[in-house]
């Protein structure tokens, strides 16, 4: 029986057509899905399964589609895969994700939260417009020195170090735009400016961490069943006092997804990866930071099949 890790992805991994198929072949998924419908009071699954894609990907409603869309893949195979969990993480909203797996947040809980987290995160950008660009390839420059001379034009900082050569930095527009020119200039190969309604994980979002930290502090927040590693820092998550601090502190700070999956690895090398939820973002990630890793993907009614069938062998 081999040991698990579970990955759950984080914004932009959102498409139309998400979990249609799983929740009409798995009673589990589609109880999931009505049960997130019924938290939020809007047709969430309509719009997981049908879109139209620019209504799915507003922040408000992609963070709890994801969610939604991880916890059903999770109800389906979780009977089977629980007793080989080992730990478990998630890229940004994934965390909400990988800790209701742990059963630290029961689901209407953390559908809960993460609208309200994609609400605060949306109000964020409207009152404190903000930008964030993707730099891709090695530069001369540390990204660190890249942010700091830009900052002259505005507040920029690093805010997903996603794996080697791919960093994603975040801040006010003018801040934005210049590290972007000096990053190009440090030899980065593309800086691409990404479609996002705020500046996330930076300190532009520093009134949405403390409306998050309020929802935080009413909701119900359990000892993970597993270790859940955080963003903030790359450690293992065992108490939910620790999880709910590190859940506030994550909106401000970078996701320091590289240092996290190298943790975890050294941890548990020869375990199986299995990434919950729509697309194989994270497993694209993984195999630049960690190659000999063993990463599959769970998301479609298929992969389902494909992972139950290779853990039971």
């Amino acid at each position: 029986m081999p040991n698990v890790v579970l990955l759950f992805p984080g914004q932009g991994s959102q498409a139309p057509g998400m979990g249609r198929v799983l929740a009409q072949r798995f009673p589990a998924a589609h109880e999931v899905f009505a049960a997130a419908d019924e938290v939020i009071g809007a047709p969430l699954s309509r719009l997981c399964f049908h879109g139209p894609a620019d209504e799915l990907t507003r922040t408000l409603n992609a963070q709890p589609a994801l969610l939604t869309h991880g916890a059903a893949v999770w109800a389906v195979v979780r009977d089977v895969v629980a007793p080989m969990v080992v730990a478990a993480a998630g890229h940004s909203l994934g965390e909400f994700t990988a800790y209701h797996a742990a059963d630290a947040l029961a689901l209407p809980e953390a559908v809960r939260l993460v609208r309200k987290r994609g609400e605060l995160m949306y109000d964020s950008g409207v009152r404190r417009p903000g930008a964030m660009a993707a730099i891709l390839g090695d530069m001369t420059s540390s990204i660190e020195d890249v942010c700091a001379e830009a900052s002259s034009e505005g507040i920029v900082v690093p805010a997903n170090f996603n794996s080697p050569g791919q960093i994603v930095i975040s801040g006010e527009p003018a801040g934005v735009e210049r590290a972007m020119v000096l990053a190009k200039a440090a030899g980065a190969k593309r800086v691409i400016k990404l479609n996002v309604s705020g500046a996330f994980h930076s300190p532009l979002m520093t009134e949405a961490a403390a409306g998050l930290e309020e929802a935080l502090g009413m909701a119900h927040l359990a000892d993970p069943r597993f270790p859940v590693y955080a963003n903030v820092n790359g450690q293992p998550v065992r108490d939910a006092a620790l999880a709910r601090r590190l859940l506030v502190d994550q909106l401000t700070a970078p996701v320091q997804w590289i240092r996290e999956i190298e943790a975890i690895a050294a941890a548990h090398a020869d375990a199986l990866y299995v990434e919950m939820g729509p697309g194989a973002v994270l497993k694209g990630l993984v195999k630049k930071i960690a190659p000999a890793l063993n990463v599959v993907t769970c998301g479609t009614a298929a992969e389902v099949d494909a992972l139950l069938a290779m853990v039971t062998a």
